[in-house]
């Protein structure tokens, strides 16, 4: 008997993928190990939108003393040939080689289905295009089968999965009706998903949103800057003044929910003017939490071939800081409304996705949802009764 240990970096695409290759190991045999030393074979499900992942992997696998390691993920060929060249005990694995497979999910209540793969947007400091390839979406058939597969064995939480999730299409299907198919599978569970797109959020979407009463009341819609020169550099196709009003739209049709957002800081040629835009922004829509990241120039990108990365990391580390002083400020705001109220939770996350921290989990063995009385804020979780 051989044994498998799998190391996932990055998104919830790549533990979605770990998840397939785990199931595609046990069809050949293998077993899975307890810890990496244990292991006849070392799976490193790598990251290579951002360079401090690799950094991560390259550490990783210096410290390996395994005969035969699998790297799979996003992984630009760059970083491939960098690994194959240094070490000889490596493979590679594309994603396509097991997209359709059926997983072993690694959470007893929540399960990753990927819709989609790949994106055509090209974003000028985006690797996704480079590792994933091009847009290329499931059948809708394949989703609603992984979707019930994961229902019978007792997941309550699904995660629709891609990177440019709300471009779905398959024949006449695009994401509101999927998402509207998923709401009529009977069961009791919430429907998530991840990441949408600025430009492709309809308003038939919003509507399935607000009328699929299984849709959980969170979002994350990524920003990326609040100015309109960086966001034309960038390749998002949007404004500022546009992504200001789908959030207004969004808040009018579900007033609860809450949404979070993605901000690169110290873009190249992003002045202090710039940034101050983004800040503004941030502050104008009181996000319930943010993912804040430095630039970091990536190959093949347009960003890295044809700008110069020239914002200091000190300054990038500064303007991280003003962001996220922002975002304690709204995030504890927008929390405290919830002290007092009674909440179902999954997972120890509310449908808002909040973490709720409590006093009784140690003793409650009950899985699935759970009924809390939130008794404390704070900008990163809540804290709560169990009733």
């Amino acid at each position: 008997m051989q044994y498998y240990y799998i190391i996932t970096f990055g998104c919830q695409a790549n533990v979605a993928d770990s998840e397939r290759i785990a199931s595609k190991l046990n069809a050949l045999g293998y077993r899975i190990a307890k810890d990496e030393k244990n292991a006849d074979l070392i799976v490193i499900n790598a990251c290579s939108v951002r360079q401090s992942a690799m950094n991560r992997v390259y550490g990783k696998i210096r410290n390996l003393k395994n005969e035969r390691i699998i790297l799979a993920g996003c992984i630009l060929e760059k970083d491939k040939k960098k690994l194959s060249t240094k070490y000889q005990n490596i493979e590679f694995w594309h994603p396509d080689e097991y997209f359709d497979l059926t997983p072993i999910y690694s959470d007893n209540a929540s399960a990753n289905i990927p819709i989609m793969t790949g994106c055509n947007n090209f974003c000028t400091y985006c690797a996704v295009p480079y590792t994933r390839g091009r847009k290329r979406s499931r059948p809708a058939e394949n989703i609603i089968k992984d979707v019930k597969t994961a229902l019978k064995k007792g997941i309550r939480e699904i995660w629709l999965l891609g990177q440019n999730v709300n471009s779905y299409k398959d024949k006449n299907i695009n994401f509101a009706k999927l998402l509207r198919m998923i709401n009529n599978i009977p069961g009791n569970f919430w429907i998530r998903f991840t990441s949408p797109h600025p430009k492709d959020f309809s308003d038939d979407l919003i509507k399935a949103m607000k009328e699929c009463g299984k849709f959980s009341h969170y979002i994350n819609l990524p920003l990326q800057s609040g100015d309109n020169n960086i966001l034309k550099k960038m390749n998002r196709p949007y404004t500022a003044a546009h992504y200001k009003k789908l959030t207004k739209k969004i808040r009018k049709a579900m007033p609860d929910i809450a949404i979070s957002t993605d901000i690169i800081v110290g873009f190249p040629s992003e002045t202090r003017k710039q940034f101050e835009n983004t800040v503004k922004v941030f502050k104008e829509i009181k996000f319930d939490m943010a993912y804040l990241s430095e630039y970091s120039p990536r190959p093949k990108t347009n960003a890295m071939r044809f700008m110069e990365d020239n914002v200091p990391h000190k300054e990038k580390e500064l303007r991280k800081k003003i962001l996220n002083d922002v975002l304690i400020k709204t995030a504890l705001e927008k929390n405290k409304k919830l002290v007092g109220k009674t909440l179902i939770i999954l997972n120890n996350r509310t449908s808002g996705n909040k973490l709720v921290l409590r006093s009784l989990a140690s003793k409650c063995k009950k899985q699935g949802f759970l009924t809390v009385k939130i008794t404390k804020a704070t900008p990163w979780h809540l804290e709560g009764k169990l009733l």
